[in-house]
């Protein structure tokens, strides 16, 4: 981004723009759930939170309240410690200064464990949370606000088993009266903590400590991220389910790899031997144990990291029990409408089979639990189409047996042995457009798909193992397979199905879909907590998951938003996949967040096609992976801010011609309030498109000419979407300062409404 002064001031923009960047930041909640009927303190873990101000949890029947604030020792505090250390010493050691000094070591110790904490995890806050009685079971968003506005969400589960939360303690070992100070050893212990059954138990791995300075110097200057064990007496015959969720609860971390907490539970008996083992539960990286009480006895679970890893972060819920756990259905979805039978497979179960009933279902995928004794067990997703439904019939596994279907049709099948194929057979004309997609791995089967269509001689016509669906946010293999072909002539296709990895059993299930193209799309907004300052523009993001081909522009708008809130720029361009645009909030704060709906609009095949944009966050996975993480609601917190004197305008036509290879100008006019604080304010393009960029501004009345320039190598005509600019400024020195500091911090003031562009040829 190139930066060009100019000598303004925008004193109206600075409480809403630094909120903006101070806005709170949530990286835990521990406990990160309590059960029904409980009161529990809850501590959560992130930056920028100082003065919370409340606290929401999607649903209803959960309130909390704020008790209290922690800052971690800050370097000036360590600083003075490692001074009056230094005093200690030049004086006589009798056994106060002893105990002195031997306390300021242990203080030390520990602020060098607590300094290496990233900021994101090391303030935190302390909750008060009533779960009430009739709260309904399972997961739930959690969110904070503080004056600077309002955080990101994270998993709150309201659990129906009595919940036990590990203590969390710092072990001391001193030396002896004639040993040095430096010997002070700080360790932490594993939780070893006595439960009864059925229960659900919090804790978290933590860091490990600081090593005493030989083995620092041996180059380990830290210790492993602890193991918690929780023991418990269990009877014979017993069928135990213990099911750990940690990536469950944070999805991705940004920092670390994998990018989760990878958990690994271990199961012993009363002499120490390992009984069960689990971690993974099969691709899901929470692991899950069943195991059958063999005598009556304590046992003993451990969790850990598999890498030996801790971290503040590494939050986990187990819950043990003779429980009930699904661990697979057949079919995976249904029709629209109508009402399903569902076999069942899994652990303490009340039947084999249910129904789903989708009378009053429209396309989608939903949660299929079912209770034993009252508790509900884990869901599995269940999805509904609107296609006719057909199930797969053996022998199919080749050309010679293959299956015949009639198009359009959904095909619910098993790949029921390893190196198993299930082939279809199926009428085409010349010139069809064929779609086949798998829903296997998204509605949580463990099959890896494979696709392959063929002509009636055998020649391979389309191939897929994996398709990327973007839509599916917590999916890091995306193990589901899609083809799109057009059919070379009239004739008989074959159409083969298998596991990539020669894998099956009854568990491999799958729906498979086959007919033309459904040309459609879905769309996902990010962030999900928009922060603005009254009567401020902010930008946001929509991204478009186009299906089968579709490539057309779609429309963007506010759907029954209260008055006063305004899209700018709210239109994807055809042929693209997501397009930065901006919001202006009212004028008047707000007590509240409020959720807003946003949709797009597009015309498929001649008919109006409405979609609502699914809020989320775009987090990322160790240092390079993206994902849309989806998310309750699109929340919008208004604060009090300074406005200004009148609107900010942009001068010209829009959408702005940019000529490929040339330059175009306008201008930007801001009412600027007299008596400013700020000078030298500076207008930056935010994240534009490649090839284009900021050349110059020059002071004009009221405001700014910009040029943008055109790199015709990188940029081509036809290129269209919005452009950004924010705008930033410094503080004039005080009056009668002698000079100004060298390196005065600039503060960011806000953004301008997204300008449509295009550019052209010249």
């Amino acid at each position: 981004m190139k930066q060009f002064p100019l000598l303004a001031a925008f004193v109206a923009l600075v409480p809403a723009a630094q909120a903006q960047q101070n806005a709170p930041h949530l990286a835990y909640v521990l406990p990160a759930g309590g059960q029904q009927g409980a009161t529990i303190q809850v501590k959560l873990g992130g930056q920028f939170l100082p003065n919370v101000t409340k606290v929401y949890v999607s649903g209803g029947g959960v309130e909390a309240t704020v008790a209290d604030y922690a800052r971690p020792v800050n370097p000036m505090q360590a600083t003075q410690l490692r001074d009056r250390m230094q005093e200690l010493q030049k004086l006589p050691m009798d056994a106060a200064v002893r105990k002195e000094m031997l306390d300021i070591r242990v203080k030390l110790l520990t602020f060098n464990s607590a300094r290496l904490t990233s900021p994101v995890l090391a303030e935190a806050v302390t909750l008060q949370v009533a779960i009430a009685g009739g709260a309904e079971p399972g997961k739930r968003e959690l969110r904070v606000a503080t004056p600077q506005g309002l955080s990101n969400p994270l998993v709150f589960c309201v659990g129906q088993l009595p919940e036990f939360t590990e203590t969390e303690s710092i072990d001391v070992a001193l030396p002896g009266p004639n040993q040095p100070v430096n010997q002070v050893q700080i360790s932490r212990p594993a939780t070893d903590m006595r439960i009864t059954l059925p229960a659900t138990v919090n804790g978290r791995i933590k860091p490990g400590l600081p090593r005493l300075q030989a083995q620092a110097r041996a180059g380990q200057q830290f210790t492993p991220g602890e193991a918690d064990r929780y023991r418990f007496q269990a009877r014979a015959g017993q069928q135990l389910v213990i099911a750990a969720s940690a990536r469950e609860l944070m999805p991705y971390l940004a920092d670390a790899v994998p990018g989760w907490f990878q958990a690994v539970l271990t199961l012993t008996d009363s002499s120490g031997n390992e009984v069960a083992y689990d971690d993974d539960y099969r691709f899901h990286p929470d692991p899950v144990i069943h195991y059958a009480i063999p005598k009556d006895g304590e046992y003993t679970v451990e969790i850990k990291d598999a890498l030996y890893r801790g971290r503040e972060d590494f939050v986990y819920r187990i819950t043990l029990g003779e429980l009930p756990f699904v661990t697979g259905i057949f079919p995976l979805g249904g029709e629209a409408g109508a009402k399903t039978a569902v076999e069942l497979t899994g652990w303490n179960l009340p039947a084999n089979k249910t129904a789903m009933d989708a009378k009053d279902k429209g396309p989608g995928i939903y949660p299929l639990a079912v209770r034993q004794q009252g508790r509900i067990s884990n869901s599995e997703p269940f999805m509904v189409d609107t296609l006719p439904e057909a199930f797969e019939k053996e022998p199919n596994n080749s050309a010679a047996s293959a299956q015949p279907v009639k198009l359009p049709i959904i095909m619910n099948g098993r790949v029921g042995r390893p190196g198993d194929w299930d082939v279809f057979r199926f009428e085409g004309r010349a010139g069809q457009a064929i779609v086949a997609e798998v829903y296997a791995r998204r509605l949580d089967s463990p099959l890896d798909s494979v696709l392959r269509l063929t002509d009636a001689k055998g020649r391979q016509l389309a191939f897929n193992d994996d398709y990327e669906d973007k839509g599916a946010g917590l999916e890091t293999h995306h193990a589901d397979s899609k083809i799109m072909a057009t059919l070379p002539a009239a004739g008989t296709y074959y159409l083969y199905l298998g596991d990539a990895q020669q894998k099956g059993g009854p568990e491999y299930a799958y729906r498979l879909r086959i007919g033309p193209p459904r040309p459609d799309f879905a769309l996902r907004v990010t962030p999900s907590a928009i922060n603005a300052g009254a009567n401020m523009t902010v930008p946001i993001t929509v991204h478009a998951l186009r299906q089968d081909g579709f490539s057309g522009g779609i429309a963007l708008a506010l759907k029954d938003a209260p008055r006063g809130f305004t899209l700018t720029g709210g239109a994807l361009p055809a042929g693209q996949d997501e397009v930065r645009l901006t919001l202006t909030v009212p004028t008047q704060p707000l007590d509240d967040p409020i959720s807003l709906n946003l949709e797009g609009r597009a015309t498929i095949q001649g008919r109006d096609v409405t979609r609502l944009a699914a809020p989320a966050e775009d987090m990322m996975q160790a240092f390079a992976y993206r994902h849309l993480v989806p998310a309750t609601d699109l929340k919008v917190e208004i604060r009090r801010a300074v406005a200004l004197r009148g609107p900010v305008r942009v001068s010209g036509e829009q959408p702005l011609q940019i000529p490929a290879g040339g330059e175009v100008r306008f201008q930007v006019q801001v009412p600027i309030p007299p008596n400013s604080v700020l000078e030298k304010v500076v207008y930056e393009l935010s994240e534009p498109p490649e090839g284009i960029d900021l050349r110059d501004t020059s002071p004009v009345p009221n405001g700014a000419e910009i040029v943008l320039h055109c790199d015709a190598a990188k940029a081509k005509p036809g290129l269209k979407g919005n452009l950004i600019v924010t705008v930033s400024a410094e503080r004039k020195p005080p009056a009668g300062a002698a000079s100004a500091p060298a390196n005065r911090q600039r503060v960011q003031l806000g953004t301008l409404p997204a300008m449509p562009f295009e550019i052209v040829k010249r």
